[in-house]
């Protein structure tokens, strides 16, 4: 009867670490993923991410600088030609030239791109529209937008 008991807590256990597990797919190591803002204009993009870094680390990077989060941030947006414009524990503002492809006469494609994390909270603008999607890898499709 012991045995049983242990077995139904055990069971009971792992059904809920499971869900808890999966919960963080918006976390790379000591970084938590909480919104992501890219904003279109001609081919470039200025992309803001919002995070929120794990509380021993941010000791950890003040003390020995932001060189490790400056690469997991460039590594989470996937775009391998970012700029980091600034870089502070909670925020972070990036550019990424030719990053839409013009068609000339001012029209551009903004493809498809996946991330290395799912973004709770990404919003896309372009001249004409704001996009804004929730829990996402990525941005599907692509958007197609004309330079203001």
């Amino acid at each position: 009867m012991k045995g049983y008991v242990i077995a139904v807590c055990l069971i009971f256990l792992a059904v809920a670490v499971i869900p808890a597990s999966a919960a963080n797919n918006d976390k790379y190591g000591y970084i938590t993923i909480e919104a992501v803002d890219i904003s279109l204009e001609g081919s470039k993009a200025t992309i803001t991410m919002d995070y929120t870094l794990d509380e021993p680390t941010r000791v950890i990077v003040l003390l020995l600088g932001k060189q490790d989060l400056k690469n997991r941030l460039l590594t989470v947006l996937n775009y391998d030609d970012a700029e980091v414009k600034s870089i502070d524990l909670n925020r972070a503002e990036l550019v990424v030239d030719d990053v839409s492809y013009s068609y000339g006469r001012g029209v551009y494609w903004f493809p498809e791109h996946v991330f290395n994390v799912v973004v709770p909270s990404l919003r896309v603008t372009t001249p004409q529209v704001e996009r804004e999607y929730s829990s996402v890898e990525g941005i599907p499709n692509g958007i197609g937008y004309f330079d203001s």
